[in-house]
């Protein structure tokens, strides 16, 4: 079997919205200067609102995804993209698996890997990890089995998800209380959510986010794992004094304190906190996270299946936390590759799956089967491959890259 087209498919489409569907960004390292802290964001890059907020509306959505084709009829699908990963595929990475072996995954990400010399992170190793991604769809496919079979077999029978609640406002109480509360009945046993202040939003910024953390175990009680992201906003000194005056909330952890690069910050954080640390998710490939490892600057590891360096790259990188009994469990931009992956790892190194309530209704808006957990857990799915296939009646338009 030969690998014998690759297409880079444009697709367009309108997924309904009630109410106001993002209504709070995150805090962001950019946000030490006034300009842009104030600035409003919308992480999705989807839809138009007045600053972060997206009202109700029909929300439009275009991505891309990557299909890879074969001699024999088979084909993985990997994605969505953006328009940067799909520019390095189109003139970088496309000649080196054509006419190659889909199933040789092994050989064609250490050839895509060593030719992209200065590309050992962000965009193209995303770009490469999207192909990878598509070749494991490619494989299971062609083997009439889902990927998880492939890589081992499941290790439960349900996953546990925490709901990560990335897009709903955090400074409005009354709302977190009535969101925190909506999702505890849904059956998720643990959420994450995101702080919006941090080191120059000042006194005031550091008591909005300590009322936040306060309301949520008021709200969710004591047996409920709460998840805190500063999302590398944070530096050492403010995440020690904020860290020591929520430990006696008992956070599950504290996530991304500072940007990847400052590992040093991460170990002496660790070193002074009660909380667990995790991080890494702008991370990328095993050596990269093999300094954070080495360092013990973190409780648990977060890489991110379609960044670090697709689904080959993340068992790698889980199976070395796994010497140091370290927790992973990977970023939640795909609930597709994330299910086969976290299926096939010791429950005690993965005990959760992350589910991203609103980038996930985005993510997997095109796709015909879309996971959604039911009571807090992830059921094992049964599709072939990773369960990439794309619901044309939701394809309004589609052009090819």
């Amino acid at each position: 079997m030969k690998i014998k087209k690759i297409e880079l498919r444009e697709v367009s489409g309108v997924m309904k919205t009630t109410g106001t569907f993002w209504e709070e960004r995150l805090v962001r390292p950019i946000d030490i200067y006034p300009d842009y802290r104030v600035q409003g964001f919308n992480e999705t890059g989807f839809g138009k609102g007045q600053g972060h907020k997206i009202a109700a509306q029909e929300l439009p959505i275009t991505a891309i995804f990557i299909e890879i084709k074969t001699d024999e009829g088979v084909s993985g699908i990997g994605g969505p993209i953006d328009k940067a990963q799909a520019y390095l595929i189109k003139e970088q990475l496309l000649p080196i698996l054509e006419e190659k072996d889909p199933l040789a995954i092994e050989l064609l990400w250490d050839q895509m890997h060593r030719f992209q010399v200065h590309g050992r992170q962000g965009t193209p190793m995303m770009a490469l990890s999207a192909i990878d991604c598509a070749l494991w769809d490619l494989k299971g496919k062609f083997f009439k089995q889902p990927v998880y079979k492939i890589l081992g077999g499941p290790t439960r029978e349900k996953m546990p998800a925490y709901a990560s609640m990335l897009g709903f406002s955090v400074e409005d109480l009354g709302l977190v209380k009535e969101r925190a509360k909506e999702y505890q009945k849904k059956g998720y046993a643990a959420q994450k959510w995101f702080f919006r202040h941090g080191p120059m939003s000042g006194p005031e910024g550091i008591k909005k986010n300590i009322a936040l953390v306060k309301t949520l175990r008021e709200t969710l009680g004591d047996d409920d794992d709460i998840m805190l992201d500063c999302w590398q906003s944070w530096d050492l000194n403010y995440a020690v004094k904020v860290a020591t005056q929520i430990e006696e909330f008992e956070p599950r952890w504290l996530e991304e304190v500072a940007m990847p690069d400052r590992i040093d910050t991460y170990r002496q954080v660790r070193e002074s906190i009660s909380i667990p640390l995790s991080g890494a998710e702008h991370e990328y490939t095993r050596w990269g996270f093999k300094r954070f490892i080495d360092a013990e600057a973190l409780d648990i590891i977060q890489p991110d299946i379609y960044w670090a360096g697709g689904l080959s790259e993340t068992i790698k990188i889980a199976n070395y936390a796994t010497v140091h009994d370290l927790i992973t469990i990977p970023h939640g931009h795909s609930s597709k590759a994330g299910i086969n992956f976290s299926l096939t790892q010791s429950p005690i190194h993965t005990p959760y799956q992350e589910f991203l309530v609103k980038w996930n209704s985005i993510h997997q808006f095109f796709l015909k089967n879309p996971i959604e957990p039911k009571n807090g857990l992830i059921s094992i799915p049964d599709e072939d491959g990773l369960g990439m296939n794309l619901d044309q009646e939701k394809i309004d338009s589609e052009t090819l890259f």
